[in-house]
């Protein structure tokens, strides 16, 4: 049943050990953060499929060079579009891409706060 399940993970839950920084490294392979420079590229104003071909090319370039997108320099990621700014890196972190996903389910802190107290009632009701 789902209660069991959950008794189950909540035993392997008490018994893991967090490592923040291997965390890190591992949420930055595979240029995790493309997506949200694309979508802050349509913000801007940049047409979607533009947006999409700008980030391509920056992929591309970061990868040639063994570097992901946050560790792009301003005057290298301004090559891909000139709607890019210092605010950018903003979402080019985990924590700045979660953020960015503030809605019903999203990976948000407050949102994320908001389902653990959900589950907490339903496992208490």
């Amino acid at each position: 049943t789902v209660r069991d399940s959950l008794t189950i993970m909540a035993d392997l839950a008490a018994n893991i050990i967090v490592r923040p920084d291997n965390m890190r490294v591992a949420v930055m392979k595979g240029f995790a953060t493309a997506t949200d420079l694309a979508d802050y590229l349509v913000k801007k104003g940049m047409a979607f499929r533009d947006a999409h071909e700008a980030v391509a090319t920056a992929v591309r370039v970061a990868a040639q060079s063994q570097r992901g997108l946050e560790e792009l320099s301003l005057e290298e990621l301004r090559v891909f579009s000139p709607l890019i700014h210092d605010d950018v890196y903003a979402v080019l972190t985990p924590e700045g891409s979660a953020a960015l996903r503030n809605h019903i389910g999203g990976t948000a802190p407050e949102q994320v706060r908001a389902a653990i107290s959900r589950a907490k009632m339903r496992l208490l009701a």
